[in-house]
């Protein structure tokens, strides 16, 4: 059973980090602690849920590295940033890279549980993006070369005897493809296919804008 969501707790400041993880601890979730960027690098899973509470100002390399670091190897959590001094340029820069939140110490606990609930739950609907995703790639997998020949000829709102000009084959052949396809698909509509096709182009971003806000 795989664990589940966990809030990464980053602060050079021992007895910060400290209190934080009690606090979210007695809120019920699950923490682990770090002292520095770097810890959090070696000890970050390959694949975790759950979101990065980190402080902005550390040494050798800062929260915004961090962030950055994390996106170029792709393991890369929603992130709320605390720091102890107001910096409306970093809080710009940390939010157009995808943060969740930039807080203020001292903070109100109120305000941290909601933003790391926030960050937290965003995660969650990310995974499941990314499951849907797949899911629809499994299905247009199985789908013959021509198939997907037709598959996008239709989505493009071709007439069967176009594709089947395009195609150098008959109508009728072009009539079975489509059959084949749609029940690979599992769809039986030609609206659920332009629908199916929009859905497999998209891209999951996770740095994609929120409306959370951005400043307390």
């Amino acid at each position: 059973m795989s664990p589940g969501p966990t809030v990464y707790v980053v602060d050079d400041d021992a007895q910060f980090l400290k209190s934080m993880t009690r606090l979210l601890r007695l809120s019920g979730y699950e923490t682990a602690q770090y002292e520095s960027a770097s810890a959090l690098i070696d000890g970050l899973p390959n694949d975790p849920t759950g979101c990065i509470l980190l402080d902005l100002d550390m040494p050798k390399m800062n929260g915004l590295q961090l962030q950055a670091h994390l996106a170029m190897t792709n393991r890369s959590l929603p992130l709320v940033f605390l720091t102890g001094r107001g910096n409306i340029l970093s809080s710009v820069k940390a939010m157009k890279a995808g943060a969740e939140d930039f807080l203020c110490k001292p903070v109100q606990h109120k305000v941290l549980l909601a933003a790391v609930n926030r960050a937290i739950e965003r995660n969650k609907t990310r995974a499941e993006t990314r499951e849907q995703h797949k899911l629809l790639h499994a299905r247009f997998e199985l789908l013959t070369p021509r198939e997907m020949e037709v598959f996008y000829g239709v989505v493009a709102g071709k007439l069967n005897k176009e594709i089947a000009h395009q195609l150098s084959i008959s109508v009728r052949t072009v009539k079975a493809h489509r059959q084949k396809m749609m029940r690979k698909i599992q769809l039986r509509r030609t609206i659920d296919l332009v629908s199916f096709a929009e859905r497999l182009a998209a891209k999951d971003d996770p740095n994609a804008s929120h409306n959370d806000s951005a400043a307390h």
